[in-house]
């Protein structure tokens, strides 16, 4: 599956959030990637609105990981500061990918593509002009 969204604004791209959290479930891992400012953390955000968390969501950046509690828990996590996917596991972190429970949106998780499982949703948001962004949604068939 493969699906392009335009997006016109950082509040779209946060109600694409919103609807693809209502698409996830237990166990799924979405692997955001993009280049610093392109929205990763505002689709997280959305994601967030739409499972009911009520916490505000901030870049996960200088702890590695946040669990967020809504309908179902919401782990976030982000490879920015890795210097090596090893770092993941000796803080455990490898046991999200994927979660026994809940969903995990790992942000700059082309970091760490091998650690990405197969069946993970890919999210791209790519820079167009002004606040445009072009996200490109893939999951492979199998899972």
């Amino acid at each position: 599956m493969e699906r392009v969204v335009i997006t016109e604004g950082p509040e779209e791209t946060m109600a694409l959030g919103v609807e693809l959290a209502g698409e996830l479930r237990q166990g799924d891992v979405v692997a955001l990637v993009g280049e610093l400012g392109a929205g990763k953390t505002t689709l997280v955000q959305g994601i967030a609105r739409g499972l009911f968390v009520t916490e505000n969501v901030s870049s996960a950046s200088f702890v590695l990981a946040r669990t967020y509690r809504g309908k179902i828990p919401l782990h976030h996590l982000d490879a920015y500061r890795l210097e090596s996917p090893q770092e993941l596991f000796e803080v455990g972190l490898d046991q999200l990918l994927p979660p026994e429970e809940g969903v995990t949106v790992v942000e700059w998780a082309d970091k760490i593509y091998d650690l990405i499982p197969k069946g993970a949703l890919w999210v791209t948001i790519e820079f167009l002009n002004g606040d445009r962004r072009r996200i490109t949604l893939r999951r492979p068939r199998a899972k």
